[in-house]
């Protein structure tokens, strides 16, 4: 059994960063498929290219960017597919690595599992998106019977599971896609299963650092975030697609039986 790595990346400034943290990942991954947006500037999409053992492309809409990193990873021989927000997931490495190593020998006992927060991930995050994705999760814990965190940007799958995702979802609404892809696995009966970690707690105050932040540095972040009304607004709209993707796969003929 084997976990490769679909992920999602815009670069903001962590390139030597990545580098640096490469070889972890390579250590947990037998592939890695990166996903980044047509606005990427082309020194970065070259610098990620240039990894080893690397399957990177510019997707020609940012919006299908998740569901065509999910495609990439069908292209290798993997049993399980790790999904991660870039971001997210350079934290992770780099502030936890021992728990993402035993996330990954996790992943390749699950169909379809649901990795997300726990209090002390939560705790980090601004009040923006925590009340926003309050809602979000308990729309689809209460329809799908189990506590879930779906937005925390991290998910894995069995290879089937991803075979019956690749005709079973919508490439355009990648924000929905955290109800969406869960929705759809458990109306086609796959089992899902939750894990929390404390590896995903807030990443963006990590943007443009060639290290982590740390505990105060991601406090005021998270505190000048909430100030602004903008980001607010953002968060609700994140929130508002996640359930009107989930509502509609809810409702969605599914093409076929899972394999």
């Amino acid at each position: 059994m084997s976990v490769v790595l679909a992920t999602t990346y815009h670069p903001r400034g962590e390139i030597n960063r990545l580098r640096r943290l490469y070889p972890l990942l390579q250590a947990i991954y037998t592939d890695i498929a990166i996903s980044m947006p047509p606005h990427a500037h082309s020194e970065d999409v070259e610098a990620v290219k240039a990894l080893p053992n690397v399957r990177a492309f510019v997707n020609t809409e940012w919006p299908q960017g998740r569901y065509m990193a999910l495609k990439k990873s069908l292209e290798t021989d993997a049993s399980h597919v790790h999904y991660a927000d870039m971001d997210r997931l350079l934290r992770w490495v780099e502030i936890a690595p021992d728990e993402l190593r035993q996330t990954a020998e996790r992943i390749e006992q699950s169909d379809c599992l649901v990795i997300g927060r726990t209090e002390q991930a939560w705790d980090t995050h601004p009040q923006a998106l925590r009340q926003t994705e309050k809602i979000s999760n308990s729309v689809f814990s209460a329809l799908l019977g189990q506590e879930l965190d779906l937005s925390a940007g991290s998910k894995a799958f069995s290879r089937r599971a991803v075979e019956f995702l690749m005709v079973n979802s919508l490439p355009a609404r990648a924000m929905g896609a955290d109800s969406e892809w869960i929705v759809v696995l458990h109306r086609a009966g796959f089992k899902v299963e939750s894990l929390l970690v404390n590896g995903l707690d807030w990443e963006t105050a990590d943007r443009y650092s060639d290290q982590a932040a740390d505990a105060e540095t991601q406090r005021r972040a998270a505190e000048i975030y909430d100030t602004d009304a903008q980001h607010w607004a953002m968060r609700v709209g994140v929130a508002l697609e996640i359930v009107q993707s989930g509502l509609d796969a809810m409702r969605r003929e599914l093409k076929r039986t899972p394999p």
